[in-house]
C-alpha cells in the first residue's frame, strides 16, 4: 500500500519528537453560552475512535453540547466531504492525511484555523508545516508515520544487521536462494524509492525562499535521482527482489514473505505492527540504513491531522474541538489506545512512548525525512514516477531514460491541469 500516497497510515513526524501543550485558548463566557445546546460532527478513522472517546466526553460536559463521532477511512474522507459538505450533511471536524492538504484548500473544502503561535509551537515542526497552504494554517497533527525497517531476529539479530543499502545488498546476495530473500522493499514505487533517490540529491519537488514548494522545479530526473535509481535497479536486475514484488499486488507479496519467514527485512511501516504481531513473527524494527555517501535513507513523513470543514455552520466551535483533540494530554491518550505516535514534541520523551520500540523507529528515522508534498501537483507525480521506477525494476528502461520521460510527463500534466490556477 503506498502509505505516504494514500494517506501515508501511522505517520510519525519528522523529527520524531512529539509535542503539544495540553489544552487550547479559553473560551469567554459568552462564546459557551452560544454554543449551548450545539452539536457537531467528527469524521474519525476507522477503528480509532476509541483514541478520543474521552476527550470527546470531557468536551461536552465541558461546553454543554452533543458531538457525535462518525468512523470512516481516514483517505477517503475528502472524497466524501465533496458531497456530503455541500449537501449539509458532512463532518464539522473530519481527519485526513497531510499530503491532501493542498487539494483540499485549492478546492475550498477547508476552514483555515486561527490558533495562537503557542499552540502550534506544541507540534514538531514537520508535521505543522503539513497543515500549511500559503503560510496559512489549516490543520492540527494529531499522528505521524513513516517508513522503518522490520526484521525477523530468528533469521538475523540485531548486531549482525548491516548498517547500509550496499551491505544489505551484498547480505541479499548471500541469502536470497529464489525462495527465500534478504532485504525487500517496494522500490518500484516512488514513496518508497524517494528513500533512496532523496540520499543521492534526488527531490519531488524544490523549495522557494518562503519554504513553499516549487512545482515548476521537479528533481526526480537528476542527477542524485539517476544514481539511486541505478542502485535500485541492482536488486532486481540480480534477482535479490522476486518479480512478484513489483506491482500494484507487490505490497501483498512483500508483507506475505516477510510473515512466512522468507525474508530477513523489509521496509513497511507502523500500520503493520498489529498484523506482524499476529502472525507471530519475532521480529525487531529500527530506522532505515545509510547510504554509501554516509547520508541516511529519506523517508516520506504521513501527517494525520483534525481539520475543519468549510461548511461547518459552528466553525469556531469546531476549531476548539480540533484544538482539544490534539491537545498534549489528549494526545497522549489517543497513542495509549491507538498506538499512533502523536505529533506533540514534548510527548518524545514520554516514557509510555519511549517504551515502544515502533515509536521509538519512528522518531529516529523522521529526523531524516520530509513530509510528502501537500500542494495539489503532487498528484501529478505518483503515476509516472511508478510507472518509471517500474520499467527500471523490469529492465525495460535505464534510470536516466525513465525518469527523464516521467518527469516531463509529470510537467506536462501539471501545466495542463494547474496552470490556471
Amino acid at each position: 500500500m503506498k502509505m505516504a500516497k494514500k494517506c501515508s497510515v501511522f505517520m510519525l513526524c519528522a523529527a520524531v519528537s512529539l509535542s503539544l501543550a495540553a489544552c487550547g485558548p479559553k473560551e469567554s463566557s459568552s462564546a459557551k453560552s452560544s454554543s449551548k445546546g450545539s452539536e457537531l460532527v467528527v469524521w474519525e478513522d476507522k477503528e480509532k475512535s476509541i483514541g478520543i472517546k474521552d476527550a470527546v466526553a470531557a468536551f461536552e460536559k465541558e461546553h454543554d453540547v452533543k458531538v457525535k463521532v462518525v468512523e470512516k477511512p481516514y483517505a477517503k474522507q475528502i472524497e466524501d466531504l465533496r458531497m456530503d459538505g455541500p449537501a449539509g450533511t458532512g463532518p464539522d471536524v473530519l481527519t485526513m492525511p497531510g499530503d491532501q492538504i493542498g487539494t483540499a484548500v485549492t478546492e475550498g473544502l477547508l476552514k483555515e484555523l486561527h490558533v495562537k503561535k503557542d499552540v502550534q509551537s506544541l507540534y514538531t515542526d514537520a508535521s505543522i508545516q503539513s497543515q500549511m497552504v500559503d503560510q496559512k494554517l489549516y490543520g492540527l497533527p494529531k499522528a505521524v508515520e513513516t517508513t522503518v525497517l522490520f526484521y525477523n531476529k530468528d533469521l538475523i539479530s540485531e548486531k549482525e544487521l548491516p548498517q547500509t543499502l550496499e551491505e544489505w545488498y551484498d547480505y541479499s546476495k548471500k541469502t536470497a536462494d529464489g525462495s527465500k530473500f534478504g532485504f525487500l522493499a517496494l522500490f518500484d514505487q516512488i514513496y518508497y524509492a524517494e528513500s533512496v533517490m532523496s540520499g543521492y540529491g534526488g527531490y519531488i519537488f524544490g523549495k522557494d525562499k518562503d519554504g513553499s514548494y516549487n512545482p515548476s522545479d521537479i528533481g526526480i530526473n537528476n542527477e542524485g535521482a539517476v544514481k539511486g535509481a541505478a542502485l535500485i535497479q541492482k536488486f532486481y536486475k540480480d534477482g535479490l527482489f522476486p518479480a512478484g514484488i513489483i506491482g500494484e499486488q507487490g505490497i501483498n507479496v512483500l508483507e506475505s514473505l516477510f510473515t512466512e519467514g522468507k525474508a530477513a527485512a523489509i521496509i513497511s511501516g507502523p500500520w503493520n505492527v498489529e498484523a506482524f504481531s499476529k502472525a507471530g513473527i519475532n521480529y525487531g524494527i529500527t530506522k532505515l540504513p545509510k547510504l554509501e555517501n554516509g547520508e541516511n535513507m529519506s523517508s516520506f513523513i504521513g501527517v494525520k491531522s483534525y481539520n475543519v470543514s468549510a461548511f461547518s455552520k459552528n466553525a469556531e466551535l469546531a476549531q476548539e474541538l480540533a484544538v482539544f483533540l490534539a491537545n498534549e494530554k489528549n494526545s497522549k491518550t489517543r497513542y495509549e489506545e491507538t498506538k499512533e505516535v502523536p505529533a506533540v514534541k514534548s510527548l518524545a520523551n514520554d516514557p509510555a512512548i519511549k517504551k515502544s520500540e515502533a515509536a521509538r523507529a519512528v522518531t529516529e528515522q523522521s529526523r531524516f525525512s520530509e513530509p510528502t508534498p501537500n500542494i495539489p501537483e503532487m498528484n501529478e507525480i505518483w503515476t509516472p514516477a511508478d510507472s518509471a521506477l517500474q520499467t527500471v525494476a523490469t529492465g525495460k528502461a535505464d534510470p536516466k531514460q525513465a525518469l527523464d520521460q516521467a518527469a516531463e510527463t509529470a510537467k506536462g500534466q501539471i501545466k495542463a491541469k494547474h496552470s490556471g490556477k
